[in-house]
């Protein structure tokens, strides 16, 4: 008898590669750079490290609750002091998204999922397609971001899906 995968296996089957590759990047955060901000208008280093940090919590809500409710709870914006407690503040925040992702039953990933501000309702969709988009798809992005801010830092960028250019050897 064939035994099946489990929807979120199916679904995010990425996810445990994502989820390393962006502890990779956070790793590289370098201490003493946190106030680090490329333009006026970006994010500092710290802030959108923190950012990229936290967005396991936003997958936890995602798998775990019906909808969020974006003017009840605003986002805490807290830079940490260290680029070791934004990394253990990953950990700890992929340790529940794992656990909120293992507990809902496959038939949840089908059901819808809505993002409001109050009474306005931005979109219902799957929550599959939510956490795929608002989650895994946003961790992507932001964490394109944090690359870019460490190679204008001159850190060495490590590989996401291959060598980088810093972990090339020299020929």
């Amino acid at each position: 008898m064939t035994q099946t995968a489990d929807i979120p296996t199916t679904l995010f089957g990425d996810l445990d590669i994502e989820l390393a590759n962006t502890r990779r990047v956070l790793e590289r955060v370098p201490a003493g750079k946190l106030d680090y901000r490329p333009h006026e208008k970006s994010f500092s280093l710290g802030e959108l490290a923190t950012h990229v940090a936290n967005l396991p919590n936003w997958m936890m809500g995602i798998a775990a609750e019906d909808e969020f409710d974006l003017s009840a709870s605003p986002p805490d914006r807290t830079v940490p002091d260290t680029p070791a407690a934004i990394v253990q503040g990953f950990d700890d925040a992929v340790t529940r998204m794992r656990a909120a992702v293992a507990a809902a039953p496959d038939e949840a990933w089908s059901a819808p999922w809505t993002l409001r501000m109050g009474d306005h309702v931005i979109f219902t969709l799957p929550r599959a397609a939510v956490f795929r988009n608002a989650g895994i798809s946003h961790l992507i992005h932001h964490r394109a971001q944090l690359g870019v801010y460490l190679r204008l830092l001159d850190v060495p960028v490590p590989g996401m899906y291959g060598p980088s250019a810093d972990e090339q050897s020299v020929q």
